[in-house]
């Protein structure tokens, strides 16, 4: 999981796609962190976008860097653990502090539970990242 948190966090900005019924929906994020050897990433619990994981746990990622681009796709789930958020806090103090405390009851984590990443270019085979 190391390889795909850290080109992710290497990208910047990358987009976070959620299905509300049959209407895809993406968006762009910016904070991942790895805990406990899994990738997170983190919202607001009072936005659309954590409604939508709640009901479809089905997400995906995509962002590019340097010519090559990841594509996260699997099943997510939220951690309550205030370990875990944390770790985002930790991870992305920059900029999530003006956002969040990790008491706030806004800031809350999910973590992809199965999936895989891929890395593609226009120039080399896919590089599979499973979880």
């Amino acid at each position: 999981m190391n390889k795909a948190t850290e080109y992710l966090r290497a990208c910047g900005t990358f987009f976070l796609t959620t299905c509300d019924g049959d209407q895809p929906l993406v968006r762009p994020f910016g904070a991942v962190c790895e805990f406990e050897g899994r990738l997170y990433f983190v919202t607001n619990n009072k936005k659309h976008v954590y409604e939508q994981l709640k009901k479809n746990r089905k997400a995906e990622i995509c962002g590019m860097h340097k010519g090559t681009w990841i594509h996260v796709e699997g099943d997510v789930e939220e951690v309550l653990r205030r370990e875990a958020r944390v770790a985002m806090m930790d991870a992305n103090t920059a900029s999530l502090s003006s956002m969040y405390t990790v008491d706030d009851n806004l800031m809350t984590v999910f973590y992809f539970s199965s999936g895989k990443a891929t890395v593609y270019s226009f120039t080399a085979e896919p590089e599979v990242i499973p979880f």
